[in-house]
């Protein structure tokens, strides 16, 4: 069976020879502490995302549309200061933050492009959807590889767009949420970019090529809950999620993941409205549990993640524990894909991921 396959049938509930293996990465001090713990030198990674793919790890390949929804022109990069652990600096997004020099955390946000209604219409003129930079340059290979391909193609690209995390891209977290009541109507103003530039900018790539599933990123919940309320979603997100899951669902795509952080339960009526039909990544910490969802929501949605990181950091016993205490049922069924709930921390030792992966693999092939 080929990946493509695979992860098509576990969506659909229906027989697979196993579930897609797949993880999204690590954080590059857990590959610098792995080298040092027997990882073989020359299995060190490009990069530490592994969430197209790995051979060296067992993971099942992917490809990413990689459509560039960002600024563009973007914001000239600079440096700001830095001392021996921390570099801040703007990127090409408008953002300032401080990020530690060994990408041992998330960096602290400083500053954001958009302050005012001025600031905001300023940059509408980077979001032109027309703009040829936004495929790449191998675009014509990529849709001629599309036609028969072995693997899950999924789009825009990591990261790429959500409606709540633009507004945080743009204004920074406490102003995103905020702006709902002191300018609705200027919240309306960059939720409608946000859907009409989304549309416009995908319209090739949907004529074109056939995705397996698209991932919206939000980010947009906590451990308590999420930074958005379900009436404000109601009102203001729900409407655009509707219309660009709409003009997917037109063009074929309908496996939709909403990606984000923290606990969205309260969110997950309103996204299934909305025409998303997946959650990922499950985050245990914020008390998200794969299990609990699928006996709440059945096979109205798709499950994607929920191995609790924090498992394989203590020992054996505990990731087995972990595995078999969630995972069978949910592959019998179906419509599940046993991943962590996040990128694997620097407090992972390495022969405790390489028994996570052996005993996933075993269990996804029912040994």
């Amino acid at each position: 069976m080929t990946a493509r396959e695979r992860f098509q049938r576990t969506m659909r509930f229906q027989t697979v020879d196993r579930a897609p293996m797949i993880e999204v990465g690590f954080w590059g001090a857990t590959l610098e502490r792995w080298l040092t713990e027997g990882m073989p030198e020359q299995a060190r990674l490009k990069d530490t995302l592994t969430f197209s793919g790995c051979d060296f790890f067992g993971l099942d390949p992917q490809r990413c549309l990689g459509l560039n929804l960002g600024m563009i022109p973007g914001f000239e990069t600079q440096v700001v200061c830095e001392d021996e652990r921390t570099i801040t600096h703007r990127n090409s997004e408008g953002l300032v933050m401080r990020s530690m020099k060994d990408g041992s955390s998330m960096p602290q946000f400083i500053s954001w492009p958009v302050r005012t209604r001025d600031d905001f219409r300023s940059i509408k003129p980077h979001y032109d959807p027309s703009r040829p930079e936004r495929y790449p340059q191998d675009w014509d290979d990529l849709v001629a590889w599309a036609r028969t391909r072995d693997c899950p193609l999924w789009g825009p690209a990591i990261g790429s767009v959500g409606f709540y995390s633009m507004l945080r891209r743009w204004m920074g977290t406490e102003n995103a949420c905020t702006i709902f009541y002191d300018d609705p109507s200027l919240a309306d103003e960059m939720l409608d970019l946000v859907a009409d530039f989304t549309i416009a900018a995908m319209e090739r790539a949907l004529a074109q090529v056939q995705m397996d599933y698209f991932m919206w990123w939000e980010d947009f919940a906590f451990k308590n809950g999420p930074l958005v309320s379900p009436s404000l979603f109601e009102r203001f997100l729900l409407p655009r999620y509707r219309r660009v899951n709409d003009a997917l669902r037109a063009h074929g795509t309908d496996i939709i993941f909403v990606d984000s952080d923290g606990d969205p339960s309260v969110l997950l009526p309103l996204l299934l409205e909305a025409g998303v039909n997946g959650t990922y990544p499950i985050e245990a910490a914020a008390g998200m549990d794969p299990v609990r969802l699928r006996r709440e929501y059945g096979r109205d949605l798709l499950l994607w993640g929920g191995v609790d990181k924090r498992a394989l950091a203590r020992d054996e016993r505990a990731i087995e524990k972990e595995l078999r205490g969630k995972l069978p049922p949910l592959l019998a069924e179906g419509g599940y894909i046993p991943q962590l709930d996040h990128m694997a921390p620097p407090d992972i030792p390495y022969d405790n991921w390489m028994f996570y992966l052996d005993l996933k693999r075993k269990m996804l092939e029912g040994r």
